[in-house]
């Protein structure tokens, strides 16, 4: 146990932070999800499906589905790759941390 303030807590727990609470109650998911959506969408015009999910609500750790004939006889790694292009700035810079990737052809 260690003493913060005028309260004790168990060693290795932090008390939440006034700012964690106020982002968490502000985070809008749309705000990360919309301009990744937007890109897959652009690389990929033909598709018949484009699914971004924010899976942690933290605005970093995605997963997207791509269904599009653009795929069709490509192998899975080809896939991903092109998704991976698409998405190279955001990967880049650090708005995606952790990126979970799936994909179908339209056949």
């Amino acid at each position: 146990m260690r003493s913060v303030g005028t309260s004790t807590i168990p060693s290795g727990k932090r008390p939440s932070s006034p700012i964690r609470r106020s982002y968490a109650r502000r985070y809008d998911g749309a705000v990360a999800i919309d301009p990744l959506q937007t890109l897959l969408e652009r690389a990929f015009p033909d598709a018949a499906e484009v699914h971004v999910e924010d899976r942690t609500g933290g605005g970093d750790h995605f997963q997207v589905t791509v269904r599009s004939r653009r795929f069709n006889g490509l192998p899975l790694l080809e896939q991903h790759r092109l998704v991976n292009s698409a998405l190279a700035e955001p990967l880049r810079d650090g708005t995606i941390h952790e990126l979970r990737i799936t994909t179908r052809g339209t056949e």
